[in-house]
């Protein structure tokens, strides 16, 4: 199956979480933050949304940061995704 964003809607799958800390501390499943950082695996078409025009700033492929509550999860084929709007989206890491 294949998920197909609608509009200004974007899917993401999030990087994996850091596992140790930068002084090599190793972490524990449940003190692992969840990421922001996520790959877009796809993006909506854009279009009108609420009578405004929205572009797509984002295409598949990207690392991007996310508010850190925004979306819905959704989990496919054994894998979660977030599905978020394009304005829940902060910016793209480079």
């Amino acid at each position: 199956m294949k998920l197909n964003p609608l509009a200004d809607r974007v899917v993401l799958k999030a990087v994996e979480a850091e596992e140790t800390t930068k002084s090599g501390i190793i972490l524990t499943g449940s003190a692992k933050e969840e990421p922001q950082i996520a790959l877009v695996v796809a993006a909506g078409p854009g279009g009108f949304v609420d009578g405004k025009e929205v572009k797509m700033t984002v295409k598949s492929g990207d690392k991007v940061v996310s508010s850190k509550y925004a979306g819905t999860e959704v989990k496919m084929d054994g894998e979660k995704y977030t599905i978020v709007r394009l304005d829940d989206i902060l910016a793209i890491v480079e």
